[in-house]
C-alpha cells in the first residue's frame, strides 16, 4: 500500500522530542516533555532527569558507525563520504611532546581550600622514586673508590673491604646496607666517604642507632614497611643521646665529636622523613654545642677552629643548612659568617660551591632580613653600596676545581654561583620572573641543569633547581624555542631534575616539589586575577618566603 502524503493524514503529526528525559529515551518511548516532571515519569514514579549526554565523533569513528545522520542520506542519492573515510592529509595536527609521569602537576580541594598551605603528602604522590639498585656487587664497586681504606681489605677475599664485612656482621648494626645506602648517595670523595665513613668504626652503640634510622627512612620511600623500624631505631638514638646529655653535661659532649655525628644523622632523618620543623630542633642543638666548645676552648686561650676533621665536618654541616635553608624563608641566621672563610675559593666536594659563595649567600638572606628597615635616604644609600659590592663578588668569583675533580663539580658550582646572582637581585633589587634580567639567569641556570641531566649526573643542585623555578615567569616557559623536545619548557626541567634527584639525593625532594609546584599554582592565578604586590614586599617576600619555612636545600 503506497504511503500517504501529509495532506491525507489525520489525527496529530508525531514529532521526534529533542527536549526529552533520559528515562523515556532509554526506553525508547517519547515524552511529552512536561515540567516538572513528564506524565510518563510521574506516573510510573521516576526521577525524570535530563542530564546532557555528550557523544564524542572520534568514538563513533573507532567503533565503525555514522555519527548522527550526517552522510547517510541526501536527496540525490549520491552517497557521502563519512568522516571515517577522511584522507589523512586533510587533518593537520599539532605536535604532541613527549609526556612523563613526572610532568603532572595535579590540583587537588586542599589547593583551593587552604592556599597558603602546602600539601607535601598530596605533591609526593606525583614525585618520581626509581628503585635503587642495591647489590653487592654494586656496594663492593663502591667501596672500592676508597684507596685510603686498602689495608681494611679481607684476607679472604681481596675484593671485599673488612669495613664491608665489618658493618654486615656487627651485631648492633643489623644489616649494613643500611649504613651503605646513606654513603652510596653522596659524591665518591666527599666527607661523608672519606670522613664520616671511617670515624663510624669505632662508634658507639648510639651512632649505630641513628644511622640505621636514616637508612630505614630512607628505603621507607620505596618499601613503607622501613618506616616502623626506622622510628623504633631513631626513639632508641634520641633517648640514649639524652641520657648522654644528662648524665655527661652539655659541656662534655660538646667536645666528643660523635655526639655532632649523631646529630647529623638524626637531622638528615627528620629531613627525609617529613622536612619539618623537627630538623630545625637538631640544628638548634648541635649550634648550642659548637658555641658551648668555642667558649669553652677561648676561656683555655685555645684555638676555636676545630681540632679533628669529623668535628671540622660536622660544624660545615650544620652551618651549610641553615644558610642554604633560610635563603628560602628569609629568617634569622644561626651559623653566621664567621663558619666561613671569605677568601677561600676552592669548591667542596660536598657543598658544590666554594665557601666564599656560601659567605656571600649568608650576608645576603641577612640583608634581605633588614631591607624594609631602612627608611631613611642615608640608610638606602648605604644598603644600595652593600648589596652592589655583593654583586661584584658574585661577578667576580672564580671557583676554583681541585686536582683530580672532574668538570662536572664546575659546573655544579657555576650554577650555584648564577643562582646566587639570581637570588640577590630578587631579594636585595626587587626583581621579578618578568625582569629581563631574572629571565637570563634562569635560562642560563637551567641549560646548565639540562646539560648535568644528560650528563647523568645531577647532584648538589638542588638549590639552583629551587631558585630557578620560584622565579621561572609562568607567561614564557619556553626557555629554548629552537629546541624540538620537551627540554625547551622551564617546567619540564624542573620536573625532570627533581624526579631524577628524588633517589639520588639524601633529602626530601617531594617537600621542594610541593613548594614549587605550589607557588606554579599561585603564579598561574594570579596572572589570571590580577593579583598586585603589596607596596613594601618584593616578589621573592610575597610568593617564596611565606610558603618556604623550614626547608632543606642543602
Amino acid at each position: 500500500m503506497p504511503r500517504r502524503k501529509a495532506a491525507d493524514r489525520t489525527g496529530p503529526v508525531k514529532t521526534r522530542s529533542r527536549d526529552g528525559c533520559k528515562e523515556c529515551r532509554t526506553s525508547r518511548v517519547r515524552c511529552d516533555t512536561a515540567k516538572p516532571l513528564c506524565t510518563r515519569c510521574r506516573e510510573k514514579g521516576l526521577p525524570c532527569t535530563k542530564n546532557l549526554v555528550l557523544k564524542w565523533e572520534s568514538e563513533f569513528i573507532s567503533r565503525g558507525v555514522a555519527f548522527g545522520r550526517a552522510g547517510v542520506w541526501n536527496k540525490t542519492g549520491a552517497s557521502q563520504p563519512t568522516h571515517g573515510s577522511l584522507s589523512s592529509e586533510m587533518h593537520v595536527w599539532c605536535p604532541v611532546p613527549t609526556i612523563s609521569s613526572w610532568g603532572f602537576i595535579n590540583s587537588g580541594v586542599s589547593t583551593f581550600a587552604h592556599p597558603d598551605e602546602v600539601n607535601v603528602d598530596f605533591d609526593e604522590l606525583n614525585a618520581l622514586i626509581s628503585v635503587a639498585g642495591s647489590s653487592n656487587s654494586q656496594i663492593w664497586s663502591w667501596l672500592r673508590h676508597f684507596p685510603h681504606l686498602s689495608e681494611l681489605t679481607s684476607n679472604f677475599n681481596p675484593s671485599l673491604p673488612r669495613l664491608l664485612h665489618y658493618f654486615l656482621n656487627y651485631p648492633n648494626l643489623g644489616t649494613g646496607s643500611y649504613l651503605i645506602t646513606i654513603f652510596n648517595n653522596s659524591t665518591f670523595s666527599s666527607p661523608f666517604a672519606s670522613v664520616i665513613l671511617p670515624f663510624c668504626l669505632s662508634a658507639s652503640p648510639t651512632l649505630f642507632k641513628a644511622i640505621q634510622a636514616l637508612g630505614a627512612c630512607h628505603w621507607s620511600r620505596l618499601n613503607p614497611s622501613y618506616g616502623a623500624i626506622g622510628l623504633r631505631y631513631k626513639s632508641e638514638a634520641l633517648r640514649d643521646l639524652r641520657q648522654r646529655l644528662s648524665s655527661e653535661g652539655s659541656l662534655t659532649c660538646s667536645m666528643d665529636p660523635e655526639v655532632l655525628v649523631i646529630m647529623i644523622m638524626l637531622c638528615l632523618y627528620e629531613i627525609v622523613d617529613k622536612c619539618d620543623q623537627q630538623w630545625t630542633i637538631h640544628l638548634k642543638g648541635a649550634n648550642d654545642l659548637i658555641r658551648l666548645r668555642r667558649k669553652q676552648q677561648m676561656t683555655l686561650s685555645q684555638s676555636t677552629a676545630p681540632s679533628n676533621p669529623v668535628t671540622s665536618f660536622a660544624e660545615q654541616f650544620f652551618a651549610f643548612q641553615d644558610v642554604m635553608g633560610r635563603t628560602a624563608c628569609a629568617k634569622e641566621v644561626l651559623f653566621g659568617t664567621d663558619y666561613w672563610k671569605p677568601d677561600e675559593r676552592n669548591i667542596d666536594l660536598w657543598m658544590g660551591c666554594s665557601p666564599e659563595l656560601v659567605s656571600i649567600l649568608a650576608k645576603i638572606t641577612d640583608m634581605s632580613r633588614t631591607r624594609r628597615q631602612h627608611t631613611s635616604d642615608s640608610d638606602k644609600a648605604s644598603f644600595s653600596l652593600r648589596a652592589a659590592s655583593l654583586e661584584r663578588q658574585l661577578e667576580n668569583l672564580v671557583q676554583e676545581v681541585g686536582e683530580g675533580d672532574d668538570e662536572t663539580l664546575a659546573l655544579v658550582a657555576d650554577a650555584k654561583r648564577l643562582a646566587a646572582m639570581l637570588y640577590l637581585h630578587c631579594a636585595l633589587y626587587g626583581a621579578g620572573p618578568t625582569t629581563p634580567l631574572v629571565k637570563c639567569y634562569v635560562r642560563q641556570i637551567l641549560r646548565l641543569i639540562s646539560d648535568l641531566l644528560d650528563r647523568k649526573s645531577l647532584v648538589n643542585v638542588t638549590w639552583p633547581v629551587f631558585v630557578a623555578a620560584v622565579e621561572l615567569d609562568p607567561s614564557d616557559d619556553e626557555l629554548f624555542p629552537d629546541s624540538a623536545t620537551e627540554s625547551g619548557s622551564g617546567r619540564a626541567i624542573v620536573l625532570r631534575s627533581l624526579a631524577t634527584m628524588a633517589d639520588s639525593t639524601i633529602s626530601n625532594i617531594a617537600r621542594t616539589r610541593a613548594v614549587i609546584t605550589k607557588l606554579w599554582q599561585t603564579r598561574d592565578t594570579d596572572l589570571i586575577k590580577g593579583t598586585a604586590l603589596q607596596n613594601h614586599c618584593n616578589d621573592w617576600e610575597w610568593h617564596v618566603v611565606p610558603i618556604s619555612n623550614a626547608m632543606s636545600l642543602a
